[in-house]
């Protein structure tokens, strides 16, 4: 009997991506460390103040289809991540209690967000992205301002067209 975990992938609709034989061995090659992340990274992403009301946050993720963002203080410094299940769980409490006024400082994560820098390798960032990772990471400069974010929808479309830059018309997506 498969577990909760395995029934549930099993209801998931996949898309499958062929690749060539060809495409995989330039890739090992490191055909794909030429490519960087900011080729693919949003150079402008949804992002959040601290002082930022929930329900404006909420308004701003709903309106862009992001999952979530960085949020910067006033000098473009990172600050904190801010994400749907920082949402989630703040409105939840909020909406128990009755109660509003909620910042996006408030609830946002303030640890030692994960980022990585614009001049990183895509091949290196989808091998980090495997292990459970965020989904998505800021993208920074030396200095430390945010140039953009990159998730893995990006890593994905540049592996896509590397193998089809590879082997034009032989990369074929099918669902």
């Amino acid at each position: 009997m498969p577990n909760g975990k395995q029934a549930k992938r099993r209801k998931l609709r996949f898309t499958k991506i062929d690749y060539t034989d060809d495409c995989v061995t330039q890739q090992q090659g490191g055909g794909m460390q030429s490519l960087k992340v900011s080729d693919y990274m949003n150079p402008q992403p949804v992002t959040f103040a601290p002082d930022m009301s929930i329900e404006s946050a909420v308004m701003r993720l709903l309106q862009t289809g992001q999952r979530g963002g960085p949020v910067v203080d006033q000098q473009g410094q990172l600050v904190g991540f801010f994400s749907e299940q920082d949402c989630l769980a703040t409105l939840l409490l909020e909406t128990y209690h009755n109660e509003q006024g909620t910042k996006v400082g408030d609830c946002m994560y303030q640890g030692a967000v994960v980022t990585v820098a614009a001049n990183a390798s895509i091949a290196d960032l989808a091998q980090q992205m495997t292990n459970n990772r965020p989904k998505i990471y800021p993208v920074m400069d030396d200095s430390g301002q945010l140039l953009g974010v990159i998730t893995r929808t990006d890593i994905l479309r540049a592996i896509k067209d590397h193998c089809q830059t590879l082997s034009p018309g032989k990369v074929s997506v099918a669902s």
